[in-house]
């Protein structure tokens, strides 16, 4: 039987799990077209709870259940951040989906449920309690992504990310047998001592086969070459509240599991795989920029910058030191709140073409200040968010002397600028369309995700030294 300690350790998945089934009991009362009052605060209220909950199993680390799981600050890190991030899916998709006729307690349930996966993947010190974590959040995120039931193009977004993620598992799970057969065991620790003793190691070739098979699945779920394909079409064709929660939350939990998996159980084999990562992390950055310069459609464009962005953060983990480890910590935090501030934009216009931003400083200018703001933060500029993330980024890959990969990922940066700037430019000097004059202000939940998002943007890019304490405090995986 658990223990006291164990099940404290297990708690925010528990809170989550039971908001998720509350939720969808107390959908069972209402009939299809009616509205679903204190729907989204019960959610809230829930990774209310979930996070107080993290925060005190963090106060106790250790294991639970056999060492399948650990808490550590590194989990409780990244616990934290894809709580913050649904809660602010919640709150800017609500009135989205109010307006659609689409909101519903299976949809808050979802999003609890992908939170529960992503959890478990941060807190995983097992083979198989990681594949069971990608699982719980992959099934409910493909379903967010076609929530839209009557849309084509998002059953079309759901459909493929389904097909291409079940293959990418597919790959991660050969990788798991792989490994466990060479070693006998799935514990990531276990796995680290028999690789690092050389009296009892697998062959070298098999045990890099495993890795490489393993390294597959996850790059898929961070959208990293080459398996980057589905992110931009998933996220055009998807809900934007569910693009912008897809951007950021499932891809934090999936750096969380690469770095816990590689630094963990890989640790003693990193001079075979290190170098393979670089060398993706440079693919994945030139051609997440270069495709972005041709698009017209906004999230498609998001959807390309954020496989350029898994570049920046891939070029900290191939850094290879605990600097790269804080680094990591330090920019998918930002990134996840200055990409999901210019979803949530999106979403407040009636389209997602670039035309749709035009004259949008005349017709809603708060509006377009924050978009501006945080899209100087996604190209890196002096005091956002963004400058700092990359800065800190590239500076743990010239520490580690991979100046050829710290010099090519500055140039695809600025060339990301273009785009980005191109955004901003039809925003303040294009006239606004005709037939479209001021929009109404925005719901009032989506100004509090929209300011939060800004609030945190600019106080980070000013004040970044708690966060990187942080960061730096949750960065001990490396021994």
């Amino acid at each position: 039987m658990p223990n006291a300690e164990e099940l404290l350790r297990f708690l925010p998945e528990m809170i989550l799990t039971l908001a998720a089934i509350f939720l969808m009991l107390w959908e069972s009362r209402y009939d299809e077209h009616d509205e679903r009052p204190g729907m989204p605060a019960a959610a809230l209220i829930g990774l209310g709870l979930a996070a107080v909950a993290s925060i005190l199993a963090g106060a106790a680390p250790g294991s639970a259940f056999r060492n399948m799981l650990i808490v550590d600050s590194f989990a409780t890190f990244f616990r934290l951040l894809v709580l913050a991030v649904g809660a602010l899916a919640v709150l800017s998709a609500s009135p989205f989906l109010r307006q659609r006729r689409a909101e519903g307690g299976e949809f808050y349930a979802l999003l609890l449920l992908s939170l529960v996966g992503q959890s478990l993947m941060a807190a995983s010190n097992e083979l198989i309690m990681v594949f069971i974590g990608i699982e719980i959040s992959s099934i409910a995120s493909y379903v967010l992504a076609g929530y839209l039931r009557d849309d084509k193009r998002a059953n079309e977004s759901a459909l493929k990310y389904f097909l291409l993620g079940s293959f990418a598992t597919g790959f991660l799970l050969y990788g798991v047998s792989w490994i466990y057969g060479l070693t006998g065991t799935t514990n990531l620790n276990e796995i680290a001592a028999i690789l690092g003793n050389a009296d009892i190691a697998p062959n070298a070739m098999f045990s890099a086969v495993a890795a490489a098979l393993m390294l597959a699945g996850l790059c898929f779920k961070v959208s990293a070459f080459p398996f980057q394909s589905w992110a931009p079409d998933v996220y055009q064709g998807a809900p934007t509240p569910v693009s912008a929660f897809l951007s950021a939350a499932p891809k934090a939990a999936a750096f969380a599991t690469l770095l816990r998996v590689f630094f963990t159980a890989f640790e003693p084999v990193s001079d075979r795989w290190l170098p393979l990562l670089a060398a993706v992390a440079l693919a994945t950055m030139v051609i997440g920029n270069l495709a972005a310069l041709w698009q017209t459609d906004v999230k498609r464009l998001l959807g390309y910058s954020s496989i350029a962005n898994a570049g920046y953060v891939l070029v900290a983990v191939a850094a290879h030191s605990t600097l790269g480890i804080s680094a990591v910590l330090f920019y998918l935090a930002v990134y996840a709140v200055m990409n999901f501030g210019a979803f949530a934009v999106v979403a407040l216009l009636e389209g997602s073409e670039l035309s749709d931003f035009h004259g949008l400083a005349k017709r809603q200018p708060v509006t377009a200040g924050l978009m501006a703001v945080f899209l100087a933060s996604l190209i890196g500029l002096p005091l956002t968010a963004g400058f700092f993330g990359k800065f800190y980024i590239f500076k743990s890959a010239i520490d580690a002397e991979l100046y050829w990969l710290a010099g090519l990922g500055l140039l695809t940066s600025a060339v990301a600028a273009f785009y980005y700037l191109r955004i901003i430019v039809v925003m303040y000097t294009k006239p606004v369309p005709e037939g479209r004059g001021e929009m109404a202000a925005p719901a009032a939940s989506v100004q509090a995700a929209l300011v939060f998002s800004a609030a945190v943007t600019i106080g980070l890019g000013v004040f970044p030294g708690w966060l990187l304490d942080w960061a730096t405090r949750s960065s001990g995986l490396l021994r």
